[in-house]
C-alpha cells in the first residue's frame, strides 16, 4: 500500500529519490570544486617554482657574466705581463749579444799580447790559463812573470772596457752616458781558484777558502796598481764594476774534476785549477726566472680559457 503527501499529491518515494540525487549533485560539485582548488594550488606552486628558476637562472646569468669580466680582465693582465716579459727576453739577448762582444774583443787583444785565454761565451767568463796567471801550492803572491802578465791584461782592459761602461768617475765629476738596453757592464768578478789539495779536511777547506780570495784580491790590486783609472768605472748604478770572489775548489775547471791516475796527470790538473777567472756581468737579470714565469703565465691562460668555456656552456 502506498503513502501518499497530502499536501502535494505525490508518493513519498519520488521525494525521496529527488532529496537522493540533489546530495550526490551537491557532494559531486564539491569534489569538483575540491579537484579545481588543488588544480590552482598546484598551478600556483608550478607558477612560484618557474618563477624561482627562472629567478635562479637570472642570478646565475649575472654570477657567469661577473665570472666572465673577471676572466676577461685577469686575461688582459695576463696579456700584458707576457708582453713585458718579452721584451725583458729580447733585453737579455741583447744583453748576451753585447757580452759576446765584450768577450770577443778581450779575447782578441789579450791573444794579440801574447796571453793564453780561454772564453766562455755562455757563462760570461774569460779564463786565465795556468800560462798567464799561475799560482804556486798554496801561495796567493804573483810570480814575476804573472805580475807581467797581469799589467798585460790591465792595459787591455783599460782600453776595452770603458766601451760597455755608463759611467767613469773623474776628479770633477762622474759623467754617465746612455747605452743600449743590456749593454752595461754591472760587475766584472775577479774570481780566485784553488786545486782540490787539503779540500778533504776541515782545516784544509777553510785554508782553500781563505787562498783563493787572496788569489782574488791580490790579482785586483795588481791590476788596479798598474790601471788605477779601472777604479772609476761605474755600472749605472755609479758603483765600481770590479770586483773580487773566492771559491776555493768548487769550480773546478770542466775535465779536471777526476783526473786520470798517474801523479803527473794529477799534477797537471791541479795546476790548471789554481787559477784566475774573470766573470762578466751584464746590467740584465738572469733570464732563467723570466722564462719560468712565461711558462707559468701560459698555464694560467689555459686554465682561464677553460674557465670561459665552461661558464658558456652554461
Amino acid at each position: 500500500m502506498l503513502a501518499f503527501d497530502d499536501a502535494a499529491g505525490k508518493p513519498a518515494v519520488e521525494e525521496e529519490e529527488e532529496n537522493y540525487f540533489v546530495s550526490m549533485t551537491d557532494m559531486m560539485v564539491g569534489i569538483l570544486f575540491i579537484f579545481i582548488i588543488m588544480l590552482m594550488v598546484f598551478a600556483l606552486q608550478f607558477q612560484k617554482q618557474t618563477d624561482e628558476s627562472e629567478q635562479q637562472a637570472d642570478r646565475s646569468k649575472v654570477q657567469i657574466e661577473e665570472v666572465l669580466e673577471k676572466v676577461r680582465q685577469v686575461s688582459e693582465q695576463l696579456h700584458s705581463l707576457r708582453s713585458e716579459i718579452n721584451e725583458e727576453l729580447e733585453d737579455l739577448s741583447q744583453s748576451q749579444r753585447e757580452r759576446t762582444a765584450l768577450l770577443n774583443d778581450l779575447e782578441r787583444e789579450l791573444k794579440a799580447t801574447g796571453l793564453d785565454v780561454q772564453i766562455d761565451r755562455e757563462n760570461g767568463v774569460l779564463r786565465l790559463t795556468e800560462n798567464a796567471i799561475r799560482f804556486a801550492t798554496d801561495k796567493s803572491n804573483l810570480s814575476a812573470q804573472a805580475s807581467d802578465n797581469v799589467r798585460k791584461l790591465a792595459a787591455v782592459l783599460a782600453r776595452v772596457l770603458p766601451r760597455y761602461t755608463s759611467c767613469v768617475v773623474s776628479s770633477s765629476a762622474t759623467d754617465c752616458k746612455q747605452l743600449a738596453p743590456g749593454a752595461a757592464i754591472d760587475t766584472v768578478f775577479i774570481e780566485g781558484h784553488t786545486d782540490k789539495q787539503g779540500s778533504e779536511t776541515a782545516a784544509g777547506d777553510s785554508r782553500n777558502w781563505q787562498l783563493s780570495t787572496e788569489r782574488a784580491v791580490e790579482t785586483y790590486r795588481t791590476l788596479t796598481a798598474f790601471e788605477p783609472s779601472l777604479r772609476a768605472l761605474r755600472n749605472p748604478e755609479k758603483k765600481e764594476i770590479l770586483s773580487v770572489s773566492g771559491y776555493s775548489s768548487t769550480r773546478p775547471i770542466p775535465g779536471t774534476e777526476m783526473p786520470a791516475q798517474g801523479a803527473e796527470i794529477t799534477q797537471q790538473a791541479w795546476e790548471k785549477n789554481r787559477r784566475i777567472d774573470m766573470r762578466f756581468v751584464m746590467q740584465v737579470d738572469p733570464s732563467d726566472r723570466l722564462k719560468d714565469v712565461l711558462r707559468l703565465t701560459d698555464d694560467m691562460e689555459g686554465q682561464i680559457e677553460k674557465l670561459r668555456e665552461a661558464a658558456t656552456l652554461r
